[in-house]
Parts: C-alpha cells; structure tokens; sequence
C-alpha cells in the first residue's frame, strides 16, 4: 500500500485507501468553527467531499446492516449499524493520508467484519480538508461521533446515545487516534469525545518527530552524496534526486554502494534501530519512493504552518556500520552535518481550537494498544519508541501496549493482526487482564530474529492492507519465526 505524504514538496501521486467516484447527494450539517488567529495556506484551499449514495455490503457476511452516507460539515462520510444486535457501543475509523487533491473521499476499517460480527457499529469521515491536517481529522471525526443518533435518526432509525466509543485509525489516522485521546484534545478541541479505548495502526504517534526524521535523511543523503545542505529551505532538492540516488545506490532502491551503506546505517538507526525486516523495508520501492516524496521543503508541512517545525539538532547519525560504538567517523560526520533548526512556537497552542499540528504527548487516561510494523520506513518503528518514552515520562505508560508485525509495507497488516489488537484493547477496557505487547526499546530484544514473531498473524483474508499473494510472497523471503 503506496502513500505519498507529500509534506515537504507535492507527492508523486496522492494516494488513499479508497478512491471513490462521486454518486449522489448527502446530509448537510454543522461544525463548530472559531474565529482563526492567522491564516495559513492550508486555510485558503477549496475541498470538495465525495458524496456517495451508498457502500457495497460486507461480502459473505450474514449480518445484516443499515448502511448510511452523506455529509457533515463539509466532509462525507459512511455510518453502518447492524440491524438487529448492535452492542450500544460505536468505533470511529481514522483514515490515512489521502494527498493533497480537491476531492474528499470516505473508506471503510480493516477490521469491520469482525466489527460487524461482533455487534459493534463504526462511523468514518473523509474530513473536510486534505494534505497533513490532523488537527481538521481529529475535528471531524469527533463531529461525526457526536452526531451519530441524529444521523440516524435522519435515516428512519431511533439509536440510543452509545454507551462506549473507541477510536481506530492508520498512518495519519493513528495520529488521528493518538491526538483525540490526549488531554490537551479535551480541553482544546471544539468538538470534544471523551473515548473509552484506542488502536492507533502504524501511526504518525511521534507527531512532528517524523517530519525531523525525514528532514535527517535528508540531510545525511545529500552530504553522503557530494551535496551537502548549506541553508535551509533548500530549493534544489527534487532536481538533485536523480544525482543523489545514483550517488548512493548502484541499483535503486535494492543495492547501495559503499557511501550508501552509511546512508542505510545512519536511517536504520533513525528509524528504530537493528531489527528484523530493516534491510527489507530499505530495499521497498515503496518505501524508498514515498520517503523521496517527502523530502526537500520549507518546514511548513505544505502549508499546515507558516514557519518551519523541522529541528535535526538532537539528532545522531550513525554512519559507521563497522561498529555498533560511536566512531572517529561518526564524530566528524555529524560535526560537518547542517542542523536544521525550527522557528520558536511554528507548532503553538491556538486559541482557536487544535494545535496546527495535535500533539500525541503520552498524557492519555485509556487503554490503548498500538501495531507496527517493522520494516516500514516511510512512518517507521521509532514512532513507537517515542510514544512510549513520552507516556513513560507522563507516568501513563500502564495505559499502553504495543506490537511489533513482521513486514516490510506502512501499514502492511493483516485484518486478523488490527482485530486482535482491537478485540485485546476492548476486553481490557471492559476490566479484564493488559493484554501482553513488545518491549519496543531494549535494542537486543529487537535485534533477535524472532521479533514480532508473537502478534505477527499471516492467516490471509480479502479485507487486509497487503493482498494476500502479495504478502505470502514477502514473507517467503523473511526470517521465519519458531513453530510452536
């Protein structure tokens, strides 16, 4: 699953889960709005939400569902509900990055047949708004939550109030998931849920830590390669790609040369560390293809700010493959490395709402159990080892689980993987045991070649991320995990 976050210059293509044709009309409603303090870029452009009139049933399952779009505040959405059976409780699914086009559409949780077969109903919107806006994703999702009895309702159907509600979401969308749940979402936000559990997938759960990430390829890439950033922004970036990969890679993205190995070092090491599935995730074409994407601006996240958040100076880059210690070369590398430095408060608290870009600082009241993937390297694993050093600095750390999955792709799961996590996430908010995670930190526990052998579920369906050929095929070529 290729997806372009296009956040520093526009994405190669701008790519969702879902894409789909506008066909019929939707309801109208209303979002709270404040009075903005400034106007951003992202402020002046035009969205056009994807009404559909209606969404196919869930192939071979023998729940039967009321099914209802329409729009909300300027942003479509879908609502299902069985018809008989529902549990009272509803899950709003998060979506990942949809690009930086004009149409808003709507898609469906990778878990919903186990959703359905288990009594729940769940709500997604497209948002009103694309690019990078988490604080507009957070907004209307949680509209949507809060206006799902009248939405039905509206549709001929008298629902009680949920008694629970949880949040789910991918990519962008765990970000999503992560900001709503914070503290800092309940007092600022304008619309406000308080949820009762949370599944982040693959999540953007460092929040603007990515983006340094990134901003610190970057820079190793282009001094490794003979062209070392003097200034920031650059402005030369996307015409340097070409001389910058063959620079580095005798084959791209499959084979680095020598000066690549230490661009391959240095982003094993930002990225999460030695694990099983790095080397994998390094030599994906998606990958590769969707980090390039993202390189090579201003700081702004295409316009979500209007100064630059980027900060590399905490950064380290291990250059030196040759020892796991730091090195003579390492020393020297990084005292000649530009450090981007970021412009004091880009990312402030508003007075209007959100943060531009909502934090997931770890100050959080619910169980939530997070799933990543290992060897993805556009959103990779070190967002994990963030989050949990910043719920652990909070002292919220009991609150959290995480799991390691064994594959290359950004948010390459299984349905089985998300609805286990889902299903452990919910027995445990309901008073049962915290359910068992990966230690995500203690780096000779991910080095084994049997990590994320424990909640890696390779069992195929129609409803996961990765088609099932295209899975059985990358984990042919993996390191196999013990039978038990």
């Amino acid at each position: 699953m290729k997806q372009h976050f296009g956040i520093f210059r526009p994405a190669l293509a701008a790519i969702g889960l879902a894409s789909l044709a506008a066909c019929g009309g939707g309801d109208n409603g209303a979002t709270a709005v404040a009075v903005p303090e400034e106007t951003r870029l992202q402020d002046t452009r035009v969205f056009t939400p994807v009404a559909e009139a209606t969404f196919a049933a869930l192939g071979s399952s023998t729940v039967d569902t009321d099914r209802w779009t329409g729009v909300l505040g300027g942003a479509a959405y879908r609502v299902e509900v069985p018809k008989t059976g529902w549990n009272g409780k509803l899950v709003m699914w998060a979506h990942g990055y949809r690009g930086t086009g004009p149409n808003l559409t709507v898609d469906t949780p990778i878990m919903r047949r186990y959703l359905l077969d288990n009594g729940y109903a769940w709500a997604a919107s497209s948002y009103s708004k694309n690019y990078y806006d988490v604080r507009v994703g957070v907004e209307d999702t949680n509209a949507l939550a809060l206006n799902f009895v009248q939405i039905a309702a509206a549709k001929g159907r008298t629902l009680a109030t949920p008694s629970k509600i949880f949040i789910t979401g991918i990519s962008m969308g765990g970000h999503i998931t992560a900001a709503a749940i914070e503290a800092e979402a309940q007092v600022n936000a304008i619309n406000k849920v308080k949820y009762a559990g949370a599944v982040p997938m693959c999540g953007v759960l460092g929040d603007t830590e990515l983006f340094n990430y990134f901003g610190g390829y970057q820079v190793v890439a282009q001094q490794l390669a003979g062209f070392p950033i003097t200034s920031f922004p650059t402005t030369d970036f996307e015409a340097l790609t070409p001389a910058i990969q063959s620079a580095l890679w005798s084959t791209f993205p499959t084979q680095t040369n020598a000066q690549g190995d230490k661009l391959k070092n240095a982003v094993m090491n930002l990225s999460g560390g030695d694990r099983p599935f790095y080397k994998e995730g390094w030599a994906n074409a998606s990958n590769q293809g969707n980090i390039f994407a993202s390189l090579g601006g201003d700081g702004t996240i295409r316009g979500i700010l209007t100064q630059n958040v980027l900060d590399t100076t905490q950064l380290f880059y291990k250059v030196d493959a040759t020892s796991t210690s730091n090195t003579a070369l390492d020393t020297s590398f990084n005292a000649s490395a530009f450090k981007i430095r970021p412009t004091a408060d880009a990312n402030r608290l508003r007075r209007d709402g959100l943060r531009w870009i909502p934090t997931s600082a770890g100050d959080i009241s619910i169980p939530v159990v997070s799933i990543h993937t290992l060897g993805d390297l556009f959103v990779p694993f070190k967002m994990e080892q963030v989050y949990f050093d910043r719920t652990k600095a909070k002292g919220t750390d009991r609150f959290l689980v995480q799991r390691a999955i064994r594959d290359v792709g950004h948010c390459a799961f299984t349905a089985a993987e998300a609805s286990t996590a889902f299903d452990d996430m919910v027995k445990w908010e309901a008073g049962g045991p915290k359910p068992a995670g990966d230690d995500v930190k203690t780096a000779a526990t991910l080095a084994s070649p049997t990590y994320g052998c424990t909640f890696t579920k390779n069992s195929p369906s129609a409803e996961d991320f990765t088609p099932p050929a295209v899975r059985a095929a990358f984990q042919a070529n993996y390191p196999a995990c013990p039978v038990n």
